[in-house]
């Protein structure tokens, strides 16, 4: 019984550094994109998207266990208005920041294993 909780233990740390990682990924993958992120009609570098995406993040740091929580609840739309955040990048379609982020989350995943 004993080395079960403690399977279940060490299994739930190393899927929290794995999370760790990913969302860390994805946080320097906004702060290094040459595209530019909107926000409430506004359009931000990435640099300035990825400080406000770090204070959403810290806010819901509680609801956020997975990359795709960090998604879901950091930079994906506005709570206040509701819109979703866009990114801008030369010569492609505008897309949602979800979907922006999802791709590179399964980029990133399959270049890790």
């Amino acid at each position: 019984m004993k080395w079960m909780l403690l399977l279940t233990a060490l299994a739930s740390l190393n899927a929290s550094a794995d999370s760790f990682k990913e969302i860390s990924h994805l946080l320097n993958f906004v702060k290094s994109t040459d595209c530019s992120y909107e926000r409430n009609g506004k359009r931000h570098t990435g640099a300035e998207a990825l400080g406000h995406i770090k204070k959403k993040y810290d806010y819901f740091s509680d609801d956020i266990e997975t990359a795709e929580d960090f998604i879901q609840y950091a930079a994906t739309k506005s709570k206040m208005s509701g819109k979703y955040y866009l990114v801008h990048c030369p010569s492609q379609p505008t897309v949602k920041s979800q979907d922006w982020l999802l791709v590179e989350l399964k980029r990133y995943r399959s270049s890790a294993k």
